[in-house]
């Protein structure tokens, strides 16, 4: 049973579990359960996702119920007018904050197809990351090369929507996301995994603030991190710690 955060008329959101797709795609074209489906099924009518969150990411998924409705907010998420905020644990420690401005082509196509480098849709586009580091702390574990190991815990607020703009602009930084198969650092995802128990990619949707398409009232929608991603910020010290 999926966890709804909120739903009217037009809305829907989900706390979407880590590990869960979204919809299919050929990547993983045995997975047999989507959240598409298992929300339509659960609320017994048509979804309309309006956004994505990878696989490996948790957090507030919104869905329409309507076509109408989707047109209106998918127009707000194209427009980059709706705020988003996440919660995720880096390598290493970033500055307080800072501005990752740092265009980023398309990868994939819709059914998760491996762009050529000729392709129109591959071009590079402007892609901006608003980050604030919200603690750190340093492990006596000799994890690479040094005989101590740090890392972070960062709010990221996306100015635009490319794809896999946080994983991408966060390994720009040389501070990638714990857990992160394709950008990150193997060795430091592996002690994660046998020091916490913890295998997944340590990114979290935690907010997203749009206009409501009835009335345009400001809608705020949030969840906490799920458990397997409180329980790494307890062992490390971070209860509470949500931004």
């Amino acid at each position: 049973m999926l966890e709804i955060l909120y739903r009217d008329d037009r809305l829907v959101a989900i706390n979407k579990p880590a590990g869960l797709l979204v919809h299919r795609s050929n990547i993983d074209r045995h997975e047999t359960r989507f959240a598409v489906q298992l929300l339509r099924d659960q609320i017994g009518q048509r979804v309309h996702p309006l956004h994505r969150l990878d696989k490996g990411t948790s957090g507030v998924l919104l869905f329409a119920l309507d076509a109408d409705c989707a047109r209106e907010v998918g127009g707000q998420f194209q427009r980059d007018e709706i705020a988003k905020r996440y919660l995720a644990v880096v390598r290493g420690w970033p500055p307080e904050a800072g501005l990752i401005d740092h265009p980023l082509s398309r990868q994939f196509d819709d059914y998760g197809r491996k762009l050529g480098a000729d392709s129109a849709a591959a071009a590079a586009l402007p892609a901006v990351t608003e980050y604030r580091r919200l603690a750190r702390v340093e492990l006596p574990d000799a994890v690479d090369r040094y005989p101590s190991t740090r890392y972070a815990l960062v709010e990221l607020s996306p100015r635009s929507g490319r794809q896999h703009q946080l994983r991408r602009h966060l390994k720009h930084i040389a501070h990638p996301i714990i857990g992160d198969a394709t950008w990150g650092k193997g060795i430091h995802n592996r002690f994660f995994q046998q020091r916490f128990g913890c295998g997944r990619l340590l990114l979290a949707c935690t907010r997203l603030e749009l206009q409501h398409p009835q009335d345009g009232r400001a809608l705020i929608i949030s969840a906490p991190p799920e458990q397997s991603f409180a329980a790494v910020l307890g062992a490390l010290g971070w209860d509470g710690i949500h931004g």
